[in-house]
């Protein structure tokens, strides 16, 4: 039986092909590029790099091979792109990540009070292909005005991707994205601007954005969401996606003012069975398997989540919530509810330790139940 190939996605998004599509797009606003030259230069380093390291190394690259004029060369790479997204779609329209070395261009050699207008202009068009607010970012703390000024433009545009950049640029906990020098609280000047949106592209990074700052400033999350709900701008059903998006970080902290929002009382009208785990000791690579039996004692609404309080290298417990499920039960209703938790080995988002493990069981935002258990090499 052949062996399946494991799947790369720096290889999927940054490849010999998407290399000689933009070659092909450059070459021919730009007769005198040196195709070759520039293919062979950027492919043979490829195999030694990693995704993020593909795009500086393109970006790179097209530094080296294009007009040392840097307005002459970004407006080379302008007159290379693509025709705009689709503008009938209305979500996971991202673009083409071959793309991703352009903006970078600009931010690496465009970042100056000399070429800010242009390179920020450049941007706009660039993030109608591809996003850009990785790139934007340099901006947003070097020239906050100026930025901020076209992120509202931005806000207001018809083109969702330029709205959606408006958001997703300015978000504070962004991931894998440079960290950001100005108030958080800037941002809704712009946000206020897009809740009320008609794509959901453009609302869940507004949801995404509200969830980054309800890590750091709960009230002002809460009180805002109340406020849109309350102006009625937004459709109702998108308006709770918003909110639901928006206040999961919080409901998983068991705020609840945020519980309430979302119709989940506190010390809800139930009785809880103890949990029962399938074994007391779980191997690395196996699952922990549990079950909880819920009986409601009343009409109620409910959300479980559960809490593995995972051991660390310092022989402490880290508490991790994971979802577990909503439901909506009658008076005199039960509910069994069961799960397997893998513990996976070579985990990349955590190192697992043996020892003593515990689970708990979460139910609107209250413990209600736990037990524990040992994790074996």
């Amino acid at each position: 039986m052949l062996k399946k190939e494991k799947f790369s996605l720096k290889d999927e998004l940054f490849n010999p092909k998407k290399v000689e599509m933009i070659v092909c797009e450059i070459k021919e606003v730009y007769p005198a590029f040196k195709a070759s030259q520039f293919t062979k230069d950027t492919l043979e380093k490829f195999p030694t790099l990693e995704l993020k390291e593909r795009i500086y190394h393109i970006r790179d690259m097209l530094h080296k091979y294009l007009p040392s004029d840097y307005q002459e060369a970004v407006n080379i790479l302008l007159q290379a792109l693509p025709s705009e997204l689709a503008p009938s779609k209305s979500d996971d329209d991202f673009g083409d990540f071959i793309y991703a070395p352009y903006s970078e261009y600009v931010t690496a050699y465009g970042c100056s009070e000399e070429h800010l207008n242009f390179s920020l202009q450049a941007l706009r068009e660039i993030t109608k292909r591809f996003s850009v607010e990785f790139a934007i970012r340099d901006f947003i703390n070097n020239y906050p005005t100026q930025t901020l000024a076209m992120l509202e433009e931005c806000a207001k545009s018809e083109n969702y991707h330029e709205r959606r950049l408006a958001s997703e640029g300015l978000r504070i906990k962004l991931p894998w994205a440079k960290g950001l020098t100005t108030d958080y609280r800037l941002a809704f000047k712009h946000l206020e601007l897009l809740y009320s949106d008609k794509t959901r592209y453009v609302t869940r990074s507004v949801a995404n954005h509200l969830n980054d700052i309800a890590k750091i400033d709960a009230p002002l999350v809460l009180e805002t969401l109340k406020r849109w709900q309350k102006s009625k701008k937004q459709e109702s059903k998108e308006m709770d996606f918003i909110i639901s998006h928006a206040l999961r970080t919080l409901v998983k902290q068991g705020n609840e003012e945020a519980l309430a929002m979302l119709g989940y009382v506190q010390n809800p009208p139930i009785e809880v069975k103890e949990v029962t785990l399938k074994s007391a000791s779980v191997q690395v690579g196996e699952a922990l398997e549990f079950e909880v039996e819920v009986v409601a004692l009343d009409d109620t609404m409910l959300m479980v989540d559960y809490i593995v309080h995972f051991q660390t290298k310092a022989g402490k417990l880290s508490p991790k919530v994971h979802k577990l499920k909503k439901i909506a039960l009658k008076e005199g209703e039960s509910a069994v509810l069961k799960k397997k938790h893998p513990f996976r080995a070579n985990m990349t988002t955590r190192t697992l330790y043996a020892g003593e493990h515990v689970l708990e069981v979460q139910i609107n935002g209250s413990i209600v139940c736990h037990e524990k258990f040992e994790l074996k090499e």
